[in-house]
């Protein structure tokens, strides 16, 4: 039988992979997108053979409407509090009153259950919601999947290409897990279509340190790369309370210190998996480092 899924978030880049690799399994895909969401990015999820629904996502009786005959709700929103909080909690609240049975919330990151609470901003809006979804009557999965790949060619200072370096906090041996989005999105698609998953999964496209990274680089690159040790922990986290003092807009979903905090979470080794769940599903290929960069020609 036809398994309906819901997807929250699918104008994004991560739920609009969430939703293609669904249409692939052979869902029905329903995407909630709001009101003024552009014409040009509903015809693009049409085009892919997604039905899409405009709604006030403030509005618990529309979502209600939305998630009748629906399996499974898969939320990929990303804000502040605002969203990761409030929406959630009135997508989940519509989602029970209309009978679904399965909610995977938006998470995809680092396993915070064994982070200190208050040390990181957008994993702590992540935490405050669990709190209110493990009091619900509905089966929860949460996907905790490291840092995402693709923020190695991006936003994460880890490989400094210009100065053949790989920049690391403290110790070069605490493993740090990266999965790339491709890879994050078939997964949680599997998940969506497997009414037994449990509450946690833990994935990673690849489990490395700072000495690995290195190799992966001289190989890759034939050139020589170095470690660059740009402090202790405790440095860094003098680093991310100045940069917090100093930061002028308080809404803004990634500032540079929460880069900071996020860096600092994986490198503390706090957040360490030691068993991960990729083998849960088969057909799934995970791509390596070498892989990605090489595929996005960084040499």
């Amino acid at each position: 039988m036809q398994k309906t899924i819901l997807v929250a978030g699918a104008t994004g880049n991560l739920g609009g992979k969430i939703s293609r690799a669904l249409i692939r399994q052979g869902a029905n895909v329903i995407a909630v997108v709001r009101n003024e969401t552009s014409v040009n990015k509903i015809n693009s999820l049409e085009q892919e053979g997604i039905h899409v629904v405009r709604v006030n996502m403030l509005s618990k009786p529309e979502l209600v409407n939305c998630c009748a005959g629906v399996d499974c709700i898969v939320s990929a929103l990303s804000g502040l509090a605002e969203v990761i909080i409030d929406t959630q909690k009135i997508l989940v609240d519509a989602a029970i009153e209309a009978g679904v049975q399965r909610f995977i919330p938006s998470d995809y990151s680092l396993d915070f259950t064994a982070l200190t609470p208050g040390t990181n901003r957008n994993l702590d809006l992540r935490r405050s919601f669990h709190e209110y979804l493990d009091r619900l009557p509905i089966r929860v999965t949460t996907i905790f999947n490291g840092a995402f790949m693709d923020l190695l060619t991006g936003e994460m200072p880890l490989i400094l290409y210009k100065f053949k370096r790989v920049l690391y906090w403290g110790d070069p041996s605490v493993k740090m897990d990266l999965t790339l989005t491709d890879d994050v999105a078939d997964y949680t698609a599997r998940v969506a279509m497997d009414d037994n998953s449990p509450r946690f999964l833990r994935i990673a496209g690849e489990s490395v340190n700072a000495h690995e990274v290195r190799d992966i680089m001289n190989r890759i690159s034939g050139k020589k790369y170095r470690l660059f040790r740009a402090g202790s922990i405790s440095r860094l986290n003098g680093f991310i309370k100045v940069a917090k003092m100093f930061s002028k807009d308080s809404t803004d979903l990634y500032p540079p210190w929460q880069g900071m905090q996020y860096m600092r979470d994986m490198m503390e080794g706090k957040a360490v998996i030691t068993n991960h769940d990729n083998d849960r599903y088969n057909g799934l290929t995970w791509t390596s480092i070498p892989r990605y960069l090489q595929n996005s020609d960084v040499k």
